[in-house]
Formats: structure tokens, sequence, C-alpha cells
């Protein structure tokens, strides 16, 4: 699992964490059982202060996603997390807005996309 902090968009760090956690578990990419990286590795590949790690990962915790044994490591519980309706439009806008900014970098008008988004969607089952 590839985490990755925008420090542009203006969602706090934390969050950001939080939320990637939460989207690789619900799409499959992170199982109950799996181990994620330690605080100071994740910190460091993503240049960010540790306790920043530590402030989502204990959310994740209280919420019961995560368990952290210690002295082994912070692992997904066998708990599947579910993610609000605020939360889903929030990651939604984030995804838009990035789509957009974009397709707009390389000329594409919102007709274009939405036809393109709309041939893919016929594309997947």
């Amino acid at each position: 699992m590839d985490f990755q902090i925008d420090f542009k968009s203006g969602v706090p760090f934390y969050r950001q964490i939080i939320e990637q956690v939460k989207y690789a578990i619900a799409r499959g990419h992170l199982e109950p059982g799996d181990q994620l990286p330690t605080v100071r590795r994740l910190a460091v590949d993503l240049s960010v202060n540790p306790n920043t790690v530590v402030r989502a990962y204990r959310e994740l915790e209280i919420e019961r996603v995560l368990d952290t044994q210690q002295g082994a490591g912070t692992f997904v519980s066998n708990t599947r997390p579910e993610i609000d309706q605020l939360e889903r439009q929030r990651m939604l806008d984030q995804i838009l807005t990035d789509l957009l900014a974009r397709a707009s970098s390389y000329g594409l008008t919102l007709d274009e996309v939405l036809a393109g988004l709309h041939q893919r969607k016929e594309e997947k089952p």
C-alpha cells in the first residue's frame, strides 16, 4: 500500500492517512491481519511529523479499524470500516477537483470528461 500526502489539498495530513487506510480496506487492498508501516517508516516516507501518523493510527484504533500490538506492530482489524456520507462526499470532492484540474490542464472540456466517464462506465461491468 502506497500512502501519499497532497500538501496542497487543505485536508489535514492525518485525515488523508485515515481516509487512505479506510479506502484501501474498503477496496480490499488491505485485508484483516495485514501489517501497516511503522509510525517512523510512514512519517519518513510521507515527509510528515511522526505525531501526524500517531494521530491517524490512534483514531483508526478508536474506530476499531486498526489493532496495535506492543512490539509487533499495527495491523488491520477484523472490523470493516464504514465511511460516513460526509467523508464520502469529501473524498468525492477531492477526486473531482483533481480530475477537473488535470483535465483542464490538458485542454479537455467538461463535456469531454463526462463523455469519457460514461464510456468507461459502459466498458466496465
